[in-house]
């Protein structure tokens, strides 16, 4: 009698699903934020928990996170990289700091090996490297690499280098560099031996469009670049062999229509989603999120979706590590706004009670799963 009434206990508990639950930590810049925040986010409901100061900052401008999660690399609003130990209860210890010495950065990337990372100077026009020492600590600048040139095709924006993300081919052998004022993708060779970085080329990127994120797609094969003053997403066909690239298409992220509508608008950030199928990007000024469709044959997209985030000024959106969730950052009002996404058809359905206060937030990154 015990036996079938254990084996019918073992099969239901079987058939229950775990919840994971993440640590996720906020950047944020502006006159009411202190730092970086911290809540944690249940990937089963779509839940964030109340965000809370986890280390007070001056400004945090963009983060990485290295690959077990233990360590948290930031920029801060003094053109500084910062080291910080993440702590069990999900705390942040600063192992170090160490000097930009060329303004401000706008994005940080750690190398997949661990040993670098690199951050892109908007205002400097120049990509910096620093070494990852002994538990994770920074090295000093290895190199500072200045970009030269311009465009000049839209005014103020690209009469000079403004490079504005950093990372990494699949392989690990290239980085790749989006400079909103050349217009073009700045390629460089990476030799791990001695861990440095040496000019590779350039992949032209459409006039005036102003390159700022990449992605690369979920095979590899190509690459999805996201111009922030035309509001728009260019495919490339990537040659791996070669570190080259090859444009063939460019889809709208708004109609022409819309974005007349708004006294400014501009695109931020570009993401693809695990399964490779879906690609979002996000809209400033509009204050929405773009949904497209990729072929997995030739790369281009189809726009499906524009969905509003709920509040304004998305700088940054990000997906959660189950792929169920898009999260998005309101940097001007203040929100981080959850959106549940169709595992079909990538669309997104904004969750009622999905909505925190972080003031200014500017980056999410997730952290840690707990069971």
């Amino acid at each position: 009698m015990l036996k079938p009434l254990l084996a019918t206990l073992l099969c239901l508990l079987a058939n229950i699903s775990v919840a994971n639950t993440h640590d996720v930590y906020f950047g944020t810049s502006g006159k009411l934020t202190k730092g970086i925040y911290h809540a944690v986010f249940d990937d089963e409901t779509g839940k964030l928990s109340p965000a809370n100061l986890v280390v007070q900052v001056n400004g945090s401008n963009f983060m990485a996170m290295d690959v077990a999660k233990s360590h948290l690399y930031v920029l801060d609003g003094a053109a500084h990289v910062l080291a910080y130990k993440i702590e069990k209860d999900a705390g942040l210890t600063l192992l170090n700091s160490v000097d930009i010495g060329d303004g401000g950065g706008a994005h940080i990337s750690l190398h997949p090996s661990g040993k670098f990372l690199l951050t892109a100077q908007y205002g400097g026009g120049s990509l910096a490297v620093f070494l990852i020492i002994e538990n994770g600590k920074l090295g000093e600048r290895s190199q500072l690499i200045d970009h030269q040139g311009g465009s000049k095709i839209v005014g103020n924006r690209q009469d000079s280098p403004h490079p504005h993300w950093t990372g990494y081919s699949p392989d690990g052998q290239y980085a790749f560099v989006p400079d909103l004022g050349l217009d073009k993708i700045v390629v460089y060779k990476i030799d791990l031996d001695t861990v440095t970085v040496k000019s590779h080329g350039t992949i032209d990127a459409l006039a005036g469009a102003g390159p700022r994120h990449m992605r690369f797609s979920a095979d590899g094969q190509f690459i999805y670049l996201l111009n922030e003053l035309s509001l728009s997403v260019t495919t490339f066909k990537y040659d791996a062999a070669h570190g080259t690239a090859t444009r063939l298409s460019t889809t709208q992220a708004l109609t022409q229509q819309t974005k007349d509508k708004e006294m400014f608008n501009s695109s931020s950030e570009i993401l693809v989603h695990p399964n490779g199928n879906f690609i979002y990007s996000a809209n400033r000024g509009h204050d929405s999120v773009t949904v497209y469709h990729a072929d997995p044959n030739t790369g281009k997209l189809d726009l499906k979706e524009v969905e509003a985030i709920r509040g304004s000024w998305p700088r940054n959106i990000n997906l959660d590590p189950s792929g169920k969730w898009l999260l998005a950052a309101g940097a001007h009002s203040n929100t981080i706004s959850v959106f549940q996404i169709d595992q079909n058809n990538g669309e997104l359905t904004f969750q009622t009670n999905g909505i925190i206060s972080v003031p200014g937030p500017i980056c999410i990154l997730f952290g840690k799963a707990n069971q």
